[in-house]
């Protein structure tokens, strides 16, 4: 049970100087509440009626709102409460409430906050297409993404992101397996110049076709994550390796197609592979099975 809330921040030694009695504007909200917690600021908000304007103030001011700061489940009346009065927000991660979000819950806070540049829904399974075309209609500013794990995302869905987000740099489809090579080869040649970051992993519908046009019209791209694409081979790679000089991270675990030889190329550019050369890993395993290093002539 609360405790009863009190009308100002409580009795007042002579003398003393009350927190509330400090500038909100140029010292409270720029340097106090900025640095406290949000479940912290939800507990401080109940102290009294000056503290829960103070905090609601805050709130409305907030630029960025992550979910995890409040703790693992978040209840959706709180979230509502939360950022009732947001209207500038910049980053959105909801990742906690993929339980039960819904496209009723997140298309308002959307609607109320155009200037987004980073959203992460991970896991939010409930949504559906009709909250990615909110935010892609809305939100025109966006630079960053997270979708992964939300089964929901379609072709269609990823077609009307690509139309209406000039800005998109990073992008997070990992486990979204609805999407085909046909999908992903849209999202290049509409949005791949700008495109730096982008996740493909656990996907066994995505192949080659897809990986070779993004290396054509991906000239920035500096990270992409291939993991589980088993229909992705050497081909793929080898497109990468003649028509990205920017890339700086290659992910292929488990793309059993894919040889050492279409690597090498990018292995000698430094590009971070996740996959260690086939000699490497012998060596590893001979240690493993005998207890020492054996001698080996690389040269050979």
């Amino acid at each position: 049970k609360e405790p009863p809330m009190e009308p100002s921040g409580g009795e007042q030694e002579p003398g003393a100087v009350r927190l509330l009695d400090l500038p909100w504007e140029d010292v409270l909200l720029p340097h106090v509440l900025n640095r406290v917690p949000l479940r912290q600021l939800l507990r401080l908000q109940r102290v009294s009626r000056a503290f829960r304007a103070l905090v609601q103030l805050h709130l409305a001011g907030l630029r960025r709102f992550d979910a995890a700061q409040v703790g693992p489940q978040i209840p959706r009346a709180a979230l509502a409460r939360l950022l009732r009065e947001a209207e500038g927000l910049q980053e959105l991660a909801l990742a906690p409430c993929h339980e039960w979000l819904s496209d009723e819950d997140l298309v308002p806070v959307l609607a109320r906050n155009p200037q987004l540049r980073s959203v992460a829904l991970a896991g939010c399974g409930q949504l559906s297409r009709r909250a990615l075309g909110a935010l892609a209609e809305g939100c025109p500013r966006l630079q960053r993404l997270s979708l992964a794990h939300c089964d929901w995302v379609d072709g269609l869905a990823l077609r009307g992101l690509a139309d209406r987000c000039p800005a998109l740099e990073e992008l997070d489809l990992t486990a979204c397996r609805q999407l085909k090579d046909e999908a992903i080869v849209y999202l290049a040649q509409r949005r791949g110049a700008g495109l730096r970051s982008l996740s493909l992993a656990v996907n066994a519908n995505v192949g080659d076709a897809a990986v070779q046009e993004l290396a054509r019209n991906c000239p920035e791209l500096q990270h992409l994550d291939l993991t589980g694409c088993l229909r992705v081979g050497s081909d793929g790679v080898r497109t990468l390796a003649e028509y990205c000089p920017a890339l700086r991270s290659l992910r292929v675990r488990h793309c059993h197609h894919v040889a050492e030889s279409s690597l090498s190329r990018l292995r000698k550019r430094g590009v971070d592979i996740d996959v260690e050369p086939p000699l490497h890993q012998a060596l590893v395993l001979l240690q493993d099975m005998a207890g020492f290093a054996p001698f080996v002539n690389l040269q050979v």
